[in-house]
C-alpha cells in the first residue's frame, strides 16, 4: 500500500525562513540568499518524505508567503487593475501584494488576510471582478518539480483547485465569481499541459470548499469543471482532494468526477466513509485516505486507522495512506522538544513522526497487523498513557510560581449573565471614565524590540535575576505609557512586554499545559506561533496580569485596559486534549480567566479586554453544526464576563475573519465594547454590523498593523468617516485593528499619532 502527504512545514527546524523573509524584507540580505534559504527548506522536507518511504511526495506545497497568493500569480489575476507580467512576477512585487508596497510605480495596498477555514492559518484573499481574465505561469511548479528531481523524487504538484479558488476570493464589484470559471479553467488546461509537457505524472488539486455547504449549482459548476479538465489535450493524472471535515451531499458529485484519484479526510471528517459506502464507493480510481491527523499533536491510534482502510480497500481501485490535509498546521518534529514532561511527550507526533505513522500503517495495511505487531503494542501503551491529564505547577517565573493567592470573591460564583443591561452599564461607566467622542485605545500589545526578546530569553535561561527582569519590564511600561500619552491616547495598554505570545503566556501561568521549545507553526508569511498543548485539567494557582496592570495604571491619570485572553481563543490556538469534549475544556479555561477577570476589578482596573481573535474561526464549517458551538462559544465567555461591576467596562477583540456568520452572536458575549478587524476591507464588515442586534460600543480598525506602510491621516478619516454613518458617533470607538507587537517603534508611533489626528479632526467636527 502507498502513501501520501499532503504537505509539509515550510519555516524549517529554526526558523529558518522567518529570519531569510525578514532579513531581506528589511534589506539584510540579498534575493539569492532568501532564495537559497527557502531551497534548503524544501530539500530537508523532501529528504524526510523520501527516507520515510513516501511515495506521493509533493512539490509546490512550498510558499515564501502564502498558498492562495502564489496560486493568483500562477493564474494571472491577483488584483483587477495590476497587469502581471508575461515573464514572470518581481518577488518585490509580489511581498507588495501581501504587505504593501509599490508595482509599477503604483503604490498597492496589502490583500485582505482572513482565515483558512477553520484553522489558524491566515491567507491572502485574491480579487477579481467581472473583467478579470487569467494566464497561465507555471515557473513556480516546475522550478519546484525539477528541483524535486534533482533528488530522485518524482513529485505530485499540489495546486488550488478552480472552486476552491474562485470562492476564497474576493469580487471587488459583487460580480457572481462562478462567472468566472470557464475563464478560469482556461488557465488551468493551460497550466496542465505546461506541466505534462514536462514529465508531471500527478497534480493534486485541492478543494477543500467542499466540506462547507454547497449548493447545487455549485457542484454543477464543479462536475463541469472537472469535465472540461479531464478533457484537456495533455494533462496528467488527477487526483480530487478534501480536507477539514465531511463532503456531505458533495460525495455524489465527487465520486463521479472525470479524475484519476479524490482524497478525503477521515480524520476531522470520519463520515466521508459512510457516504462513501453509500454511494457505492469511488469505482475506478485511487482513493487517498487521510487517516493520519495533520492537525493534531496526538499519536495516531494505529488499530483504528487499520479498521479505516480495511472499510476502504473494498471502495476504491487502490487505496493510499494519506495524511488528513497538509502538515503546515503542526510542528516539525517531537526531537527537538526537551522540556516536555515524558508523560505528555510518550503522546505526541508532529509532522515527522507523522510520517513514520504513514508508513506504518502501510505495511500493516498492507502486509497484516502481524507485519507490525511491535509498533501496535507500542501504540497501545502510549494510547493507554494517563499524562495528559496530570496538572503541572507552572514554570520558573510565572506570578503562580512566586507564591501570591487569587484574591477571594463571591462573583466568581455567580451567573453568567451580566447585570444591569447594556444601557445602565454604558451611562455607570460614562461617569466613571468621562471619556471623550470617538476615544481612542490601541489592542494592547507594543512593538517588541530585539532587546526585549534578548531579555526575556535570558531571564528564562537563568542569566538574569526576577528582580533585574522585573525593573527592565517595569522601564518597559513606563516608555509604553509615555508614548501613549505624547500621542494622546486615550485609554492607555500596558504594552505586553511580559508576553511572548497571547495564548502563551497565559498557560505557561496554567495547569494541564505544556509548552513546547521548538514548536513553531505557519501563521502567515514570516508570523510563526508555538501552539502550547492542552493535555490535562486546566487550574491558576495565582493571579497572571495583576502585578503588571497594577504597575501600568500607578503610571498614568489616564484609564489603564488590562488585556486577558479569552476561553475560545485559548482552547482554539491550542493543541487540545481529545479524551472530552471542548466546549468542557472551554469551561474549565473560562473559570481560570474569570478569576484573573475578578482579581484586576478588586485591584481598582476598570477596563478589561478579553480579547477572543479566534471566536469566528472555530466555527463549523457545516451550517447544521453552528448552532452547539455558538452556544457554549458564548456561554464560556460569558463566563469570564459575568463576574464584571457595571462600571467595569468590558472589551473584545476580533481580527482577520469573515464575521458574517457570527455576528448575530456578538450580542451573546454581554461585553460593552468590540474592536474587530475592518481596515484591510475598507470597513466592509460594519454593514455587516450594522443589521445586527449588537449595540455596544465598536472599535473597528482604521489600519492595518501587519503592513509596515504608515497610513495618512486622511486615510484614517475616510476610514473613520464610513463608521461613523453606520455605527454612529456615540458607539464608535478609534483603534488599530490588531496588536502592535509585530511593528517596530519607528512604524507604529507615528501610525498612532495620525490616528489620534483623525480622531480629534472628526471629534472637532462632531462638538460644533
Amino acid at each position: 500500500m502507498r502513501t501520501a502527504v499532503h504537505g509539509m512545514p515550510r519555516i524549517g527546524p529554526r526558523r529558518e525562513l522567518k529570519w531569510a523573509l525578514e532579513a531581506y524584507w528589511h534589506g539584510r540580505s540579498t534575493r539569492a540568499q532568501l532564495e537559497e534559504t527557502a531551497a534548503g527548506v524544501r530539500r530537508r522536507n523532501w529528504r524526510a518524505m523520501q527516507a520515510a518511504g513516501i511515495d506521493f511526495i509533493p512539490a509546490n506545497d512550498f510558499s515564501l508567503y502564502d498558498h492562495m497568493l502564489d496560486a493568483a500569480v500562477a493564474l494571472g489575476s491577483v488584483r483587477p487593475g495590476i497587469q502581471l507580467p508575461p515573464a514572470g512576477l518581481d518577488l518585490d512585487d509580489y511581498f507588495a501584494f501581501a504587505r504593501g508596497g509599490v508595482i509599477g510605480g503604483q503604490p498597492v495596498a496589502p490583500l485582505d488576510l482572513t482565515k483558512w477555514f477553520d484553522t489558524n492559518y491566515h491567507h491572502l484573499v485574491p480579487e477579481l471582478d467581472r473583467a478579470s481574465g487569467f494566464r497561465a505561469d507555471p515557473t513556480k511548479p516546475l522550478r519546484e518539480m525539477h528541483e524535486a528531481r534533482g533528488l530522485g523524487i518524482d513529485p505530485t504538484i499540489a495546486f488550488i483547485g478552480p472552486l476552491t479558488f474562485l470562492l476564497r476570493s474576493r469580487a471587488v464589484d459583487g460580480c457572481d465569481r462562478l462567472q468566472l470559471l470557464d475563464r478560469l479553467v482556461d488557465a488551468y488546461c493551460e497550466m496542465l499541459g505546461r506541466l505534462a509537457e514536462e514529465g508531471a505524472s500527478w497534480v493534486r488539486l485541492d478543494e477543500p470548499v467542499l466540506v462547507e455547504d454547497r449548493d447545487a449549482r455549485e457542484l454543477e459548476m464543479l462536475e463541469h469543471a472537472y469535465r472540461r479538465l479531464a478533457e484537456c489535450p495533455r494533462r496528467p493524472q488527477l487526483s480530487v482532494s478534501t480536507y477539514f471535515g465531511h463532503v456531505g451531499d458533495a460525495m455524489a458529485t465527487l465520486v463521479d468526477l472525470p479524475v484519476e484519484g479524490i482524497g478525503l479526510d477521515l480524520c476531522r471528517g470520519v463520515e466521508n466513509l459512510a457516504l462513501l459506502e453509500a454511494s457505492g464507493g469511488a469505482r475506478a480510481k485511487v482513493l487517498f485516505a487521510g487517516v493520519v491527523d495533520g492537525r493534531n499533536v496526538w499519536v495516531n491510534d494505529l488499530a483504528r486507522s487499520l479498521d479505516l482502510l480495511d472499510r476502504c480497500s473494498k471502495l476504491a481501485t487502490e487505496v493510499v495512506v494519506s495524511t488528513s490535509c497538509s502538515l503546515i498546521h503542526v510542528p516539525l518534529s517531537v526531537v527537538a522538544e526537551t522540556s516536555i514532561d515524558p508523560a505528555v511527550a510518550t503522546r505526541l507526533a508532529f509532522a515527522e513522526e507523522k510520517l513514520v505513522e504513514l508508513a506504518v500503517l502501510a505495511r500493516g495495511a498492507g502486509m497484516g497487523r502481524d507485519a507490525i505487531a511491535d509498533a501496535l503494542a507500542d501504540n497501545r501503551a502510549r494510547l493507554a498513557a494517563q499524562g495528559r491529564r496530570s496538572p503541572r505547577r507552572p514554570p520558573r517565573g510565572s506570578v503562580a510560581a512566586r507564591g501570591d493567592q487569587p484574591a477571594s470573591s463571591t462573583a466568581r460564583e455567580q451567573s453568567d449573565r451580566r447585570s444591569p443591561g447594556l444601557a445602565e452599564r454604558a451611562e455607570a461607566q460614562r461617569r466613571r471614565f468621562a471619556l471623550p467622542l470617538l476615544p481612542t485605545t490601541t489592542i494592547g500589545s507594543f512593538p517588541q524590540t530585539a532587546e526585549l526578546r534578548a531579555a526575556r530569553a535570558a531571564w528564562r535561561a537563568g542569566g538574569s535575576d526576577d528582580e533585574h527582569y522585573r525593573a527592565l519590564l517595569r522601564a518597559e511600561i513606563d516608555r509604553v505609557v509615555e508614548i501613549q500619552e505624547g500621542v494622546g491616547l486615550d485609554v492607555l495598554v500596558h504594552g505586553e512586554p511580559e508576553r511572548d505570545d497571547m495564548v502563551r503566556y497565559f498557560a505557561a501561568n496554567l495547569t494541564g499545559f505544556a509548552l513546547t521549545e521548538n514548536g513553531w507553526v505557519q501563521s502567515y508569511g514570516s508570523r510563526c506561533v508555538r501552539p502550547p498543548i492542552l493535555f490535562g485539567d486546566v487550574d491558576r494557582h495565582g493571579p497572571i496580569t495583576l502585578e503588571w496592570a497594577r504597575y501600568a495604571q500607578s503610571a498614568t491619570a489616564r484609564p489603564m485596559k488590562a488585556i486577558l485572553t479569552g476561553p475560545v481563543t485559548m482552547v482554539r490556538w491550542s493543541f487540545v486534549r481529545d479524551d472530552q469534549p471542548e466546549e468542557t475544556t472551554a469551561l474549565q479555561v473560562a473559570r481560570a480567566i474569570r478569576d484573573e477577570l475578578v482579581d484586576l476589578q478588586e485591584a481598582g482596573i476598570g477596563i478589561i479586554q478579553v480579547d477572543e481573535p479566534a471566536f469566528r474561526e472555530g466555527l463549523p464549517l457545516r451550517q447544521a453544526e453552528r448552532a452547539s458551538y455558538l452556544e457554549w462559544a458564548t456561554s464560556a465567555f460569558r463566563t469570564v464576563s459575568a463576574a464584571a461591576k457595571a462600571d467595569t467596562q468590558v472589551h473584545t477583540h476580533m481580527c482577520y475573519a469573515r464575521f458574517g456568520d457570527v455576528l448575530s452572536a456578538l450580542s451573546e458575549l454581554d461585553v460593552d465594547v468590540i474592536s474587530l478587524e475592518a481596515a484591510r476591507s475598507g470597513m466592509s464588515l460594519l454593514d455587516e454590523l450594522g443589521a445586527a442586534s449588537y449595540a455596544g460600543g465598536v472599535g473597528p480598525g482604521v489600519y492595518d498593523v501587519h503592513s509596515p506602510e504608515v497610513p495618512s491621516v486622511a486615510e484614517i478619516e475616510e476610514l473613520l468617516e464610513r463608521a461613523l454613518h453606520i455605527v454612529g458617533p456615540d458607539r464608535l470607538w478609534v483603534n488599530p485593528d490588531c496588536g502592535l507587537k509585530t511593528r517596530r517603534y519607528e512604524e507604529a508611533v507615528p501610525a498612532l499619532g495620525n490616528m489620534v489626528e483623525a480622531a480629534k479632526r472628526l471629534r472637532e467636527r462632531l462638538n460644533r
